[in-house]
């Protein structure tokens, strides 16, 4: 399976230690063509910008000093192949699962006692998310920590998204996605594994062990799903809260509300109309505009980036997350795993109590969308078996802090190996 503007490498062999025998997987290598990649450089400086905002602060969404900076970098210091050349030394793989190909990282560690774990990434994300937790997670005593805190990675990209298949009819919501992740383990050989992930890849976790395939051993989240029945009821409705709230439940409703009233645009659009966007599908600047206002917090980041502060992200770092939207044409693909959700969803907010019942770990990152507080989170999850609240981070956390990030996993899942 090929992708606009990319060349298939079938034949690339991985290393003997990662090489996965089952008949129906594919190795899988990606090469951008120089067209396509001169073709997003002329896109980039043929931009025809708007007014500059008329307020001092982010307030009408990404400023206009933010896309100028990043185009300048966009045409003339990024290096797509610095990102190529990382992908092509990963193992990677295609599968057809229910008649789409999947693609996958998988990456087995040297211990051979390694738990698998199979990492799930969101919108508006990618493979790209985890590359840097792959070392420490598969080969922690070369990081600091302990033979026994192994796993085995397997890193798929969602339907739709990166070098996965394009879904041709709907369907292809959370449930079905994680029916499709529990095959892909099967498939592997992995008779026991646990499973993370954070925004949609939080969906797909937790509808995982709703599910509760008898080889899943519990889940990690660093953006659970903890929000009460009652606080879900007034958030959609705009009223206040309807108990006296704790400084941390005041904080996590104040991200809430601020969220809920300003920080859904994107959501909507593509819950209700994702073919329109033709735009972030032509324009490579409208895309990155699109990709960067997800949330206030990381927004903020990644203005800082491109305004020369050095972050947990980098410049590179934001733009091999864009550019890989752009040369597999993913924008409208990616955007339809919104309507799909919503034509199969009971009406529930995105964070509403989903009534899991398997052992679940938990990492709050400050600059998340919300922090879950420990009550709620006790409450959602029955069989909670660690909670932290970690110092610093926001919502790309293992792309943000990945040495927390990794040690988070490490302590969640100790008590199931």
């Amino acid at each position: 399976m090929s992708q606009p503007g990319m060349t298939p490498e079938p034949n690339m062999t991985p290393p003997p230690s990662t090489m996965t025998t089952h008949p129906d997987i594919r190795t899988f290598s990606f090469t951008a063509s120089d067209d396509a990649l001169a073709n997003l450089r002329r896109r980039v400086a043929a931009t025809i910008w708007p007014d500059k905002e008329t307020v001092a602060d982010a307030s009408q969404g990404v400023q206009l000093a933010t896309m100028r900076q990043l185009a300048r970098y966009w045409t003339s210091d990024y290096d797509w192949r610095k990102v190529e050349a990382r992908l092509h030394a990963l193992p990677q793989f295609v599968t057809e699962i229910d008649g789409l190909d999947i693609h996958f990282i998988h990456v087995r560690s040297p211990h051979d006692n390694a738990l698998p774990l199979i990492v799930t990434h969101g919108w508006p994300g990618s493979v790209i998310e985890q590359l840097k937790i792959i070392e420490p997670l598969t080969n922690p005593t070369a990081h600091g920590a302990s033979a026994s805190d192994a796993f085995h990675l397997v890193i798929p990209s969602l339907p739709g998204y990166g070098f996965s298949g394009k879904p041709t009819l709907p369907g292809w919501d959370p449930a079905r996605i994680a029916r499709a992740w529990t095959e892909l383990m099967k498939r592997l050989g992995y008779t026991r594994f646990v499973a993370q992930g954070g925004d949609w890849g939080n969906a797909v976790s937790e509808v995982m062990a709703l599910q509760a395939p008898p080889e899943l051993l519990g889940i990690h989240t660093n953006m659970p799903a903890t929000v009460p029945a009652d606080m879900s009821k007034a958030l959609a409705f705009n009223q206040e809260p309807p108990t006296r709230l704790s400084s941390e439940e005041q904080n996590a409703w104040n991200q809430l509300v601020f969220f809920y009233q300003k920080g859904l645009g994107y959501a909507n659009e593509m819950s209700n109309r994702p073919q329109t966007l033709y735009g972030i599908a032509d324009s490579p600047i409208g895309l990155a505009a699109w990709m960067l206002d997800h949330d206030a917090r990381s927004q903020e980041l990644i203005a800082r980036v491109f305004d020369g502060k050095t972050e947990g992200l980098t410049r590179d770092d934001v733009l091999d997350n864009v550019t890989l939207y752009w040369l597999t044409n993913t924008a409208i693909s990616s955007a339809r795993l919104y309507w799909d959700t919503t034509q199969t969803s009971t009406g529930g907010g995105f964070f509403d109590v989903r009534g899991v019942k398997l052992p679940v770990a938990v990492s709050v990152f400050p600059d998340e969308i919300y922090a879950a507080p420990r009550g709620w989170t006790e409450k959602a999850y029955p069989r909670l078996i660690h909670y932290n609240r970690l110092p610093k981070g926001g919502h790309f956390a293992a792309w943000e802090q990945p040495q927390a990030f990794s040690e988070e996993i490490r302590a969640s899942f100790r008590s199931l190996r």
